[in-house]
């Protein structure tokens, strides 16, 4: 045998180990992929059955069956607003390929603990603003998402209240002063309140106590409205505030709220 033949003999042998391993990865089964998702609800909240329906229904026109070819990891907010930043940091330890974030209340937590996974956003409001992307058209960074309001539309909640109820001049402002959406919506409203002739009183919404504490001392006094920022905390708790909003709950207020 000639030197040539041997060496032609031995790329060919050298051609086919190198295919072996493709041949082996061919003949096995698609990779599951992993999406993590974080809540910033609970999970019996009648809202989070539909929503979720709807997730598995884009899934599966994408292509992406849950439990076949894709794995889908939640996690839920709860009473506890604190749980965001632990769940958050469970989230990102699965290594998952994208997560879903629920909100400003959980993109928050999920940036700090990452800027390397991608994460897809929902419901949060004015993310450059917040400091969330760098821009609408080139957000950057590991996120990206879905912006449902500026910090500016609060200044049109109060005008919508003033609209309804005429007579207010103290109103009641629901919002997380820990989220960048909850400060500049309540700046936002604080801007144009003295054109409207409106006394602003800030509400937290961390726990139910809060609301409580809150609302029973605005309630004691007259000509008062109710305005809801865009709020976890506040959605959370829809079922404590309406009733307590109600003219029958010891204030003539007539509330405009924003879900």
């Amino acid at each position: 045998m000639t030197a040539k033949m041997k060496r032609r003999e031995f790329i060919t042998l050298l051609g086919g180990a190198a295919a072996w391993p493709l041949a082996a990865r061919a003949r096995q089964p698609e990779r599951m992929r992993r999406i993590a998702v974080l809540m910033a609800m609970t999970a019996d909240d009648p809202e989070s059955a539909p929503r979720l329906a709807s997730f598995a229904q884009g899934l599966q026109q994408s292509g992406w069956t849950i439990g076949q070819n894709v794995r889908v990891d939640y996690r839920w907010r709860g009473s506890n607003a604190d749980n965001m930043r632990k769940y958050a940091a469970e989230l990102v330890a699965l290594a998952p390929d994208v997560i879903l974030a629920h909100s400003s209340s959980a993109l928050a937590p999920l940036l700090q603990a990452t800027r390397t996974i991608p994460i897809v956003f929902t419901i949060v409001a004015d993310p450059v603003g917040a400091g969330y992307v760098d821009s609408l058209a080139r957000p950057g960074g590991n996120a990206t998402g879905f912006a449902w309001a500026e910090y500016s539309i609060g200044g049109k909640w109060l005008e919508m209240l003033k609209e309804i109820a005429p007579r207010v001049t103290r109103a009641a402002v629901l919002r997380d002063a820990a989220l960048a959406v909850g400060t500049g919506q309540f700046g936002a409203i604080q801007s144009v309140a003295p054109s409207f002739g409106v006394e602003l009183t800030p509400v937290g919404v961390r726990d139910a106590e809060e609301i409580e504490r809150g609302i029973t001392a605005f309630a004691q006094g007259t000509n008062g409205g109710l305005i809801m920022t865009g709020s976890t905390g506040a959605l959370f708790h829809r079922g404590l505030i309406v009733p307590r909003s109600h003219p029958s709950y010891r204030c003539r207020t007539r509330p405009s709220m924003n879900w």
